[in-house]
C-alpha cells in the first residue's frame, strides 16, 4: 500500500474556520514506559523528538459539540511556546506547522478516531481568515 503512516495534511483542511487555544502545552506521558514515581516522557517513533501536546478549540460551527475541543500533538526537541495572546480575546488563535494525520479505531468506541500532529505553532497569517474555505472540514477525533 502506498500510504504509510502519518498522512501529510493541509491545516486549512483540518480547521477551516481556525482553531483556538483552550489549554497548556503539555509533555505527553509515556505510559507503558513509566514505572512506580518513574515518569518517562513520550518521543517521537520516526524522530526521537519529544511529544507534546495543546487542546485546542474547532471554530467550525457545523462541529459537533463532542468534537469541539481536540488535542493536537506537536513534535519538538524543545517546549513549543504558543502565540501571544490577542488583546480582548479571552482565547488565542493558533494555527499549526507540518501537520499530519493518523485514522485509528477507537479501543473503547470501536469508531473511527483520526491523531492530529503538528511540527509547529504559531499566530495565523494575516488576512488568512478570509482564504479560508467555508465547507465543512472533512475531520473527526471519534466517529
Amino acid at each position: 500500500m502506498a500510504i504509510a503512516g502519518p498522512i501529510p495534511i493541509a491545516f486549512e483542511h483540518v480547521f477551516p474556520h481556525g482553531c483556538y487555544l483552550v489549554g497548556e502545552v503539555e509533555q505527553v506521558k509515556d505510559f507503558t514506559a513509566s514505572t512506580g514515581g518513574r515518569t518517562v516522557f513520550a518521543k517521537d517513533k520516526t524522530t526521537g523528538e519529544l511529544v507534546w501536546q495543546v487542546a485546542v478549540m474547532d471554530a467550525d460551527p457545523a462541529a459537533k459539540l463532542a468534537q469541539k475541543t481536540v488535542a493536537v500533538k506537536i513534535i519538538s526537541p524543545v517546549q513549543p511556546v504558543p502565540p501571544t495572546p490577542t488583546p480582548g480575546l479571552p482565547i488565542t488563535p493558533v494555527e499549526f506547522e507540518g501537520m499530519t494525520v493518523t485514522p485509528y479505531v477507537h479501543q473503547t468506541t470501536g469508531r473511527l478516531a483520526y491523531s492530529l500532529r503538528a511540527r509547529g505553532m504559531r499566530a495565523p497569517r494575516a488576512g488568512a481568515a478570509s482564504t479560508k474555505q467555508t465547507g465543512a472540514a472533512g475531520k473527526e477525533v471519534a466517529a
